[in-house]
């Protein structure tokens, strides 16, 4: 897990999940996205097209559906990392909605420091 720039832990995960969210000139716009990570409080998405910052968008799994706020959109390559804050009463947990690959790393204090461990849905 790692903090980032929220203030909430998010842990390490890949999905692909529809979103959906409206342009700047009203037309609605879908995409297949990649789920990077996920927190209680937001989520980051690799998309192929960029999505302003403060636009309203629909995350959706497989029984039901995330509304948030782009925060951040990232240029990388040919792709794009949006950061997205999750909206009052959409907060994640594992039980509402486990990602595909979830690895929810801890810190451990050993001989030699702290070391990570990671703990996948196999284990």
């Amino acid at each position: 897990m790692t903090r980032g720039r929220r203030s909430a832990l998010r842990s390490l995960c890949a999905d692909l999940l529809k979103i959906r969210w409206t342009d700047e000139s009203g037309s609605g716009r879908r995409e297949i996205a990649t789920l990077e990570d996920i927190s209680p409080t937001g989520a980051s998405l690799k998309v192929e097209n960029a999505i302003p910052v403060g636009t309203r968008l629909t995350i959706l799994y497989h029984s039901g559906a995330y509304q948030g706020r782009v925060k951040h959109c990232d240029p990388q390559m040919d792709w794009y990392f949006v950061g997205v804050e999750f909206s009052p009463g959409h907060r994640w947990s594992k039980e509402q909605y486990e990602p595909a690959h979830l690895l929810q790393f801890r810190l451990r204090s050993g001989k030699s420091g702290r070391t990570r461990t990671a703990k996948t849905p196999a284990q």
